[in-house]
């Protein structure tokens, strides 16, 4: 005869079934893209004494599209940071409250940054600004701001969508 399992306990969520998710295959892209041409660039510096000057502006580009990803992840995964000492010590009705704070502070933010992001990349697009080291126009950076943005914004408000009244999402 088999033992049965433990059952979880508040600091141990239940096992899921792992889904797919984008996030981590375009999170995992970006680290691989930004550690080759950091060490393309220490290894022409050092071989050639000349440095890429590419690399910056695309390394700052794409660990600002990992940090977006990797949020998006989070609340796909509902693994997004909490102040569990608190919470833990709160009824489920408190449990409840702090986690409907905490998708309406989520959905806010990001929110308001889809929206001035969206402005900015405008704003750069039609002042036909352009980006330091390869000149290109500093929109086709920008405009990820307000698209990751709406993203995880998807990802924060995806259970509120499922959530029905009296019962479990």
């Amino acid at each position: 005869m088999s033992a049965a399992p433990p059952s979880p306990t508040d600091d141990q969520a239940p096992t899921r079934g792992r889904a797919f998710r984008v996030e981590e295959v375009v999170g995992a892209a970006a680290m691989a893209v930004i550690s080759l041409i950091s060490i393309a660039n220490v290894v022409a510096r050092y071989a050639t004494n000349v440095s890429f000057a590419f690399t910056e502006e695309v390394s700052v580009f794409l660990l600002v599209v990992l940090t977006f990803v990797g949020a998006a992840l989070a609340f796909a995964n509902d693994d997004h940071i909490r102040i569990t000492v608190i919470v833990r010590r709160l009824g489920p009705w408190g449990r409840r409250l702090c986690h409907g704070i905490s998708v309406a502070a989520s959905a806010l933010l990001f929110g308001v940054l889809a929206y001035y992001g969206a402005i900015l990349a405008w704003e750069e697009y039609r002042w036909g600004e352009t980006s330091p080291a390869l000149g290109l126009p500093s929109w086709i950076y920008t405009v990820w701001l307000p698209l990751l943005s709406l993203v995880i914004l998807v990802r924060v408000l995806a259970p509120v969508a499922r959530w029905r009244p009296g019962g479990r999402s």
